[in-house]
C-alpha cells in the first residue's frame, strides 16, 4: 500500500460578495486575489449584476435564504481562515450574513462596505447601511472603507459640516470596530495616504505614488489581500502593510480591459520581470508607524485610502 505524502492545506477565505462579470471587482477579483497570495478562496454569492468597465447597470441580491445556504455548507465542510465581505446587496443579506458570521466569533472579519460604484452608482441605501452599522461594524475585525465611505457610515445628524476622515474613524471605532483603515484614494492629495487606526489612535499611515487613471476593483482587491494575509498568520499591521504595497503594485501593472476603467492585474507576479515591471516604484511606501499617542481627532484630516 502506497502512503500517499499529506499536502497542507492553503488558508481558506470565505468571501460574501457579488458577482461581476468583468472579473475587475467583486468576488471575482476577490478570488484572483486570494489565490494569488496562495489562499483557497471560498464563495457565498450574494448578488448578480450587470456591469462592465464603464459601470454598473443593474444590481440583483440573491435571496436571503440561498446565501445562508451556500455560506452553511461550507463552513460545516471546510476550515475557514477569515472572512471577507463586499457588496450584501439587501438590509435581508446583512441581517442573514451577520448571522452566520456571529457563530464564528474567533474568525476574524474584513468588511469592505462597498457603498457605490467607482463612477458614483448607488449600492446601499440608508436601511442597509443602518443594518451594517448595529450587526457588522460589532463584528468586524477591520473596516477598508474609502473616504467618503467612512464619512457615510460615520455621518451623523450633529455634523454641521462634513467630519474629518479622523473623527469618522474614532466613530466607526465606537461602533464596534476593532480597527478601521480608511483609503485616500478619493481625497485631493498629491499622494494616496492611507490611515489605519485602532482605539488607541493611529496606528500607521502610508504614502503611495498617485497612479493616473481610474481602477476598476481597487478597494476589492485591498480588502481581499489583507484577509488574505491575516488567514496566513500576519498580524494587522503587517497584513495591512504588505497588502498596500500589493495592491499598488496590481494597479500599477493594471490593465485597460474594455472601454472603461483599468483592471488591477493580481498576478503581475507571473508576467514574467519585463512584463509586470511598473512604471514606478511605491514612494518607499513612506509610511509613518505606530504614531503614538495620538487620537484619531488629532491627526491630519487629509489623509486616506490606497484603493
Amino acid at each position: 500500500m502506497t502512503n500517499t505524502p499529506q499536502i497542507a492545506t492553503p488558508p481558506q477565505v470565505l468571501v460574501f460578495a457579488a458577482s461581476d462579470p468583468t472579473s475587475g471587482a467583486g468576488i471575482q477579483a476577490d478570488i484572483l486575489t486570494l489565490a494569488s497570495l496562495g489562499c483557497h478562496p471560498l464563495t457565498a454569492l450574494t448578488a448578480l449584476t450587470v456591469q462592465d468597465t464603464v459601470g454598473v447597470h443593474s444590481v440583483h441580491p440573491a435571496s436571503a435564504e440561498l446565501l445562508e445556504q451556500q455560506a452553511r455548507a461550507v463552513l460545516e465542510d471546510m476550515p475557514v481562515a477569515a472572512f471577507k465581505i463586499g457588496l450584501l446587496g439587501s438590509v435581508e443579506n446583512v441581517l442573514a450574513v451577520a448571522e452566520i458570521t456571529a457563530d464564528y466569533p474567533e474568525i476574524p472579519l474584513i468588511f469592505d462596505p462597498v457603498l457605490a460604484s467607482g463612477r458614483g452608482d448607488e449600492f446601499s441605501d440608508e436601511e442597509v447601511i443602518a443594518a451594517m452599522r448595529e450587526l457588522l461594524l460589532p463584528q468586524t475585525t477591520i473596516l477598508t472603507p474609502n473616504a467618503p465611505e467612512a464619512r457615510r457610515l460615520a455621518e451623523s445628524d450633529e455634523d454641521e459640516g462634513e467630519p474629518s476622515i479622523d473623527v469618522c474613524a474614532q466613530r466607526l471605532i465606537e461602533m464596534g470596530a476593532q480597527y478601521v483603515l480608511i483609503t485616500g484614494t478619493h481625497e485631493n492629495t498629491p499622494q494616496v495616504v492611507n490611515t489605519l487606526y485602532s482605539a488607541d489612535g493611529i496606528l500607521r499611515r502610508d504614502r503611495w505614488e498617485r497612479l493616473p487613471g481610474s481602477y476598476h476593483g481597487s478597494g476589492c482587491t485591498l480588502a481581499s489581500a489583507i484577509a488574505g494575509c491575516i488567514a496566513g498568520g500576519a498580524d494587522i499591521e503587517d497584513a495591512v502593510r504588505d497588502s498596500q504595497d500589493y495592491t499598488w503594485q496590481t494597479l500599477s501593472n493594471g490593465f485597460r480591459a474594455g472601454m472603461g476603467q483599468f483592471i488591477p492585474d493580481r498576478f503581475f507576479w507571473a508576467r514574467g520581470e519585463e512584463e509586470a515591471e511598473g512604471e514606478g516604484k511605491p514612494e518607499e511606501a513612506k509610511s509613518e508607524s505606530a504614531l503614538d499617542g495620538a487620537a484619531p481627532e488629532a491627526a491630519d484630516n487629509k489623509d486616506a485610502d490606497v484603493a
